[in-house]
């Protein structure tokens, strides 16, 4: 470690990640800014996610029950100066560390950094959520963007994630640092995403199972539920760019598709997690 640096704490959230992990890992280790210390917070895995972790970090903790959790357990055993919270699925191009430092560095009131993410995949479906991401990079996009890196005492002033709710807390953590008069502010570096999506049956469980607290979200920061948060096709990036579906007509109606599903998975878990107070 480069101690005259400000040290950046890197925080990975596993659950049976073994096929992804050790690439997650690796890219946190070949990052040209060097002053990082590494930790892992996994949730309870079945498989050798934790062992393979331990060949990169000696700090693996079990921690769990969800991801909001685990995020803000990583953050009390960090020491960093800044805090940067990624998924064991996702991996850094070597300059995005160096790029969020000089960017926050040069303005004490950028609260939040924005990574753009790459989706990469090779399956039908993982290649139309690529596709979808790829709207959203072209410009940032207001609806669906998410900062993960934070400098320490903006983020303990704030309490961290919302351990009440899953799936919309990377936008509720940047919502209320905005709210504090922050800004968020986004870098050019990236960050592969390697989904697994082996059907559209398994992406619509996830976004029914998000849907469920997804109230607790909304009604936390007064989002309506006709909005572009919660209505995709309510987006404007995919009316300025309305020429790329006709580039990849296949993709563009594998995106309608996704997104219809999507709509109705998540507009049910809501309307039975509104029900139930879940």
């Amino acid at each position: 470690m480069n101690s005259t640096l400000p040290l950046v704490s890197v925080i990975v959230t596993t659950k049976n990640e073994e096929k992804n992990i050790e690439r997650c890992l690796k890219s946190v280790k070949i990052q040209t800014y060097k002053n990082i210390n590494l930790i892992v917070v996994d949730n309870n895995s079945k498989d050798r996610t934790t062992s393979l972790a331990a060949k990169y970090t000696s700090q693996v903790f079990i921690y769990g029950p969800e991801r909001s959790a685990q995020r803000n357990f990583g953050a009390k055993k960090a020491k960093g100066n800044y805090f940067l919270f990624i998924d064991a699925d996702m991996e850094l191009s070597a300059k995005v560390v160096g790029e969020c430092v000089s960017k926050i560095n040069v303005n004490s009131k950028i609260g939040g950094i924005i990574i753009p993410e790459v989706s990469i995949g090779t399956r039908f479906w993982e290649k139309t959520k690529a596709f979808e991401r790829s709207f959203y990079n072209k410009s940032g996009d207001e609806s669906t963007d998410a900062a993960r890196f934070f400098p320490k005492e903006v983020y303990e002033a704030i309490g961290g994630y919302d351990e009440n709710i899953t799936g919309p807390e990377d936008w509720d953590l940047p919502d209320m640092i905005k709210a504090k008069g922050y800004k968020i502010d986004r870098i050019n570096e990236k960050i592969f995403h390697y989904e697994n999506i082996p059907s559209l049956r398994s992406l619509l469980r996830k976004k029914y199972y998000y849907g469920i607290q997804s109230h607790r979200y909304l009604d936390k920061h007064q989002v309506s539920t006709i909005s572009s948060k919660t209505l995709y096709f309510l987006r404007p990036v995919f009316y300025r760019e309305w020429k790329e579906f006709f580039k990849h007509p296949l993709l563009g109606l594998g995106l309608i598709a996704m997104l219809t599903g999507e709509l109705f998975a998540g507009g049910t878990g809501y309307l039975i997690g509104k029900v139930n107070k879940s």
